[in-house]
């Protein structure tokens, strides 16, 4: 099996979002808790929302990022395919404003 990482993208970051009320709240969290026992075991980190990124260049300046990075998942899955399929079922697509998911298969360093 191969591990994936699901970059969450968001119009804005949930820092930036307008706080959900308890009920609200509570509903997300009850899709993705669910979606994440659907996943089970490959489920290698669970992950986080992001927000406040920072870039920084190769002569050391930083900016503040330009990507809607809103979070960020580890899987495990047999292929890309079954990755993908993972992620058309996330409850982040649901979310207003055009959410997307990238996923991206880690590559394995030679040598470690």
């Amino acid at each position: 099996m191969s591990k994936f990482v699901f970059i969450y993208h968001a119009p804005m970051t949930p820092a930036e979002a307008a706080p959900p009320s308890p009920d609200d709240m509570a509903a997300v969290m009850g899709e993705w808790n669910a979606w994440g026992a659907k996943v089970g075991d490959r489920l290698v980190d669970f992950g986080t929302p992001l927000a406040n990124g920072v870039r920084v260049a190769s002569d050391g300046s930083t900016s503040p990022s330009q990507r809607e990075v809103a979070g960020y998942s580890i899987i495990e899955a047999d292929n890309m395919d079954a990755a993908v399929e993972l992620a058309k079922v996330h409850p982040h697509l649901n979310m207003p404003g055009g959410c997307e998911i990238e996923v991206h298969e880690a590559q394995e360093i030679p040598g470690m």
